[in-house]
């Protein structure tokens, strides 16, 4: 017992000598600043860095690995250290009332404390003195293991592990000391509170009490006890780490003080912590035999992807997003950058990259609420890289959650009713929908889910939120969320014999939602075959993707990109309103006259081309939105349809050269002017999928025949009047 306190109180120097001498890079002593910041009441948290441990001089050798080896304990010495290093405040305190006032009283009635013969029980335990919690961080070269890679070897030691938060459960107050008044004598008992349950103290076991022979009844005093703040989580293993054959293992996380509400479910952590055992209780207990359960006690927590919000640009990238904006060409490296390892489908990878960025949700005073997050369909043949894509953009989205339509039922994507394992209450437990809240849900087979469960997603896709009531819950969960789905078409391959009505085989009530329907389809092309052919097989060699011209922006440096490009909030100039309602009432006449509409244009497409263009001018850094930007984002609308007018087009016989005449033809005959400027003749082919080259071509050939006129510096077309 002795050699124990003398050891106790060795490691005990050992800690306070380490938090008065380290010194950060900068040659400041970095514990005794962090230790003035709690004084004055700016911190509640100490954390002890291994790394500083491992690196510090005036230790002896092993010191750190006995802390990695005991932690617990060495939290004690360290909180001890901390106690009697504590500086004076500097700076005025916002004092908490009610405990200043009882501490006062107590340091006044305890002044006899240290008499030997004094009851335990009534000497003020050190915890209850304190306003800060001591944390120990694992050093951070050592990689995490998985859960299925602690054992029973790891038990008191620190452990880093990595994994996908499953539960969070509410935050409630957990009691550290509990603190009674005696009737007879009116002595403050206390009592430490080191585990989950306790027995409270029923008798006085005070010096007077036992002199006078009298049992004293000992009441609770709530107020004057010490609570810390508790929150238990699941952490399940993540998918790349779970062998062939086995299920995910999870683990009980248990958060208290400074570390609750770091982590909410569908976050990808990195926690380090204590792995202990804790006993069953109750029934279970008499069940469970000598066996009991394991649970970590978190020390740290690390996100693998903050949030767009949280997201603090260092010097370095702040230099290089100034570079990227800078740059002409960033709306057509950022779309490339995204998943470069697939060939083509360029303008697919924009409207993702747009995506991404989205536009911010309008308020109305009247508080209607406009949403500002994009929705995509992929809807395309078996072999287009659907899939793929989604999985890409759930990696490069710093918030995202991939599942598949058969696979999830409507509470899956919702909430559902569970009952807490902790409390025995029924609670609501957030589905794909709300865990991907300020983010993306990637539905994938989207056409393969039950239709009554498919219509769970007409309320979040539209107004965001998620409406409960059942089991005597009645609710609105947030579920601010992009919905990127993919699907196939009604006979697994797009059938052109079939309307595209027949083919899409999705209600018009959810298409009307979707911002961007993208028809992908598998044409057979000798020059473009040949090419996608040999881009597959450099990949495969290779296990990279050919040269783009240009290095592919990482995932992270897109991520920091998109974080300072939401940051911007674009408004639309007076000079376009005329013009977005010109070009929305055009595309309602066009499928008025057409005798088979491929999409459904309502309002909610008025929306989506000011949601689009938004998402342009965030990119460019822009407070306005400009008309390029609208013209982008009907180009896009255009060549979403793209495959069925070309298509279209072959059926009626015309060639790329005749349709783009027929095209400037009825662009004359409706403005009844033989003038057609370049750049408005350039735009309206390129909606039709035309490239420049082949304007070029028509422009020509037509001028040989005298039906126009080139302007020879701005090449500006001029009909020959017959």
């Amino acid at each position: 017992m002795e050699m124990e306190k003398l050891d106790f109180a060795a490691d005990r120097d050992r800690a306070k000598d380490f938090l008065t001498n380290f010194s950060d890079e900068n040659g400041q002593p970095k514990y005794l600043n962090l230790l003035q910041d709690v004084a004055n009441r700016k911190l509640r948290a100490v954390q002890i860095d291994l790394d500083d441990l491992s690196t510090y001089k005036g230790l002896e050798e092993g010191f750190w690995e006995r802390v990695v080896g005991n932690t617990r304990r060495y939290v004690g010495i360290f909180a001890e250290a901390v106690d009697e290093l504590m500086p004076e405040p500097t700076e005025a305190i916002l004092a908490d009332e009610d405990r200043d006032i009882l501490m006062t009283q107590r340091v006044d009635e305890t002044s006899d404390s240290t008499d030997p013969t004094a009851d335990p029980h009534q000497k003020m335990p050190s915890e209850i003195k304190r306003f800060f919690e001591v944390y120990i961080k694992a050093m951070t070269k050592n990689s995490p293991l998985t859960i299925r890679q602690v054992k029973a070897s790891n038990i008191g030691q620190l452990v880093k592990i990595s994994g996908i938060i499953t539960r969070c459960s509410d935050v409630k107050p957990l009691m550290q000391v509990a603190v009674y008044t005696c009737e007879e004598c009116g002595f403050e008992i206390y009592q430490e509170v080191t585990a989950r349950v306790f027995m409270p103290l029923l008798e006085c076991p005070s010096t007077r009490c036992r002199v006078n022979k009298v049992k004293g009844n000992l009441i609770l005093q709530q107020r004057a006890s010490k609570f810390l703040k508790f929150q238990e989580a699941k952490i399940q293993e993540l998918a790349e780490h779970v062998p062939k054959g086995h299920i995910p293992r999870s683990l009980t996380v248990h958060f208290r003080g400074e570390l609750t509400r770091k982590v909410t479910p569908g976050d990808v952590v990195e926690l380090s912590g204590i792995f202990l055992p804790i006993p069953y209780t109750g029934f279970r207990a008499m069940r469970a035999g000598l066996v009991a359960d394991t649970y970590l006690e978190a020390m740290s927590v690390t996100h693998y992807k903050k949030k767009y919000s949280e997201y603090e640009l260092k010097g370095d990238e702040q230099d290089q997003i100034e570079r990227l904006a800078e740059d002409g060409d960033i709306y057509n490296k950022l779309a490339r950058s995204l998943a470069p390892e697939i060939f083509g489908h360029e303008d697919v990878k924009k409207a993702l990259l747009l995506l991404l960025v989205g536009a911010p949700h309008r308020k109305l005073s009247d508080g209607m609420k406009i949403r500002g997050d994009l929705h995509i369909c992929l809807m395309g043949d078996p072999g287009v890289a659907k899939s793929q894509l989604l999985k890409h953009i759930i990696n490069v989205a710093p918030r995202g959650v991939y599942t598949t339509g058969r696979g999830s039922s409507g509470v899956g994507l919702t909430a559902a009713v569970q009952r807490d394992p902790i409390t025995n209450e029924m609670v609501l437990e957030g589905g794909a929908l709300v865990l991907s809240d300020m983010g993306i849900c990637a539905i994938d087979e989207f056409d393969k889910m039950d239709e009554s469960d498919r219509t769970s997603i007409h309320e979040v896709m539209e107004q965001q939120t998620v409406s409960i009531a059942k089991a005597g819950i009645t609710t609105s969960l947030n579920a601010r969320t992009a919905v990127l789905a993919a699907a196939n078409p009604a006979w697994g391959r797009y059938d052109m014999r079939r309307t595209p009505a027949e083919n899409i085989n999705l209600p018009p009530a959810l298409l009307s939602r979707f911002d961007l329907l993208w028809l992908i389809l598998d044409r057979a092309d000798m020059d473009t075959d040949l090419e996608m052919a040999r881009h597959v097989v450099h990949v495969h060699k290779t296990l990279e993707s050919p040269s783009l011209g240009f290095t592919p922006l990482e995932p992270s440096v897109l991520r920091a990109y998109i974080s300072a490009a939401r940051r911007v909030m674009p408004c639309i100039p007076r000079e376009l309103e005329e013009y977005i309602a010109t070009a929305y009432a055009s595309i309602r006449q066009d499928e008025a006259r057409s005798n088979a509409p491929h999409s459904y244009t309502t309002i909610r497409t008025l929306l989506s081309i000011l949601r689009i263009s938004i998402a342009l001018a965030r990119l460019r850094f822009s407070e306005t939105v400009a008309q390029s930007d609208v013209d982008e984002a009907l180009r896009l609308m255009q060549m979403s349809k793209y495959s069925l007018y070309s298509d279209d087009r072959q059926r009626a016989g015309l060639d790329a050269i005749s349709d783009i005449y027929s095209i400037l033809r009825d662009e004359a005959a409706r403005t009844n002017r033989l003038d057609v400027r370049y750049a408005h003749a350039l735009n309206l082919i390129s909606r039709k999928g035309y490239s420049e080259a082949q304007l070029k071509e028509c422009l020509e050939e037509y001028a040989s025949l005298n039906v126009w006129q080139i302007h020879p510096n701005t090449f500006d077309i001029r009909f020959i009047d017959p």
